[in-house]
């Protein structure tokens, strides 16, 4: 696993890639994380280390940290980390409205992936609410289900979790915290009631 962080405004994230050694040598390595690095934490304070460490069968020595400005192009797991970064820088800039980066969500159960999918279908500068994002999954009743699973959500911004809203207007909740849900929502300029 090769692991950076990158700014995202005042923010700062965790980018975590793997090359897919599960097919064959010539598969397109996947993001396995692009989440909300807290003040004063670092990369290994992400939520998914243990879980990838468990779900891989991978120990601390599998994990290589190389700062954002050492990442080279010409090995593929560190090209993905960097077009991450120039996908994140855009859209932040507002000259891409949607990310297109190959994601591994083989962790989520096929419940949780259903949502993650669902989420990738809600449109730049559009929120939903969680109940409609429910129907959207066959789920009509389980609101609460797909609450949790935008929780475990492991890619903030680039599946959009960030657009689903309460049903009465209000933000609702946000694992990387309100103040960078509401970031995310302004910069797409939507206004929602806190």
């Amino acid at each position: 696993m090769i692991v950076t962080t990158a700014a995202f405004g005042s923010h700062q994230l965790t980018l975590i890639a793997r090359a897919n050694a599960h097919v064959s040598k010539h598969s397109r390595p996947m993001l396995v994380e692009a989440n909300w690095l807290l003040p004063g934490n670092t990369w290994y304070s992400s939520k998914s280390v243990p879980k990838l460490k468990k779900y891989y069968g991978l120990t601390d020595e599998d994990f290589t940290f190389i700062d954002s400005n050492s990442l080279s192009m010409k090995e593929p797991t560190q090209a993905l980390l960097i077009e991450t970064i120039f996908q994140l820088k855009d859209y932040a800039a507002g000259k891409r409205k949607t990310l297109d980066l190959p994601l591994d969500f083989s962790m989520g159960t096929e419940f949780q992936q259903s949502v993650w999918r669902a989420l990738q279908e809600i449109g730049y500068g559009e929120t939903i609410s969680y109940a409609t994002l429910a129907q959207r999954v066959n789920s009509p009743k389980g609101f609460r289900a797909v609450a949790q699973a935008n929780g475990k959500n492991p890619f903030s911004i680039i599946v959009p979790c960030h657009r689903v809203i309460a049903s009465d207007g209000k933000l609702g909740g946000y694992t990387g915290g309100l103040d960078k849900k509401e970031y995310l929502l302004a910069l797409e300029g939507v206004k929602c009631r806190s």
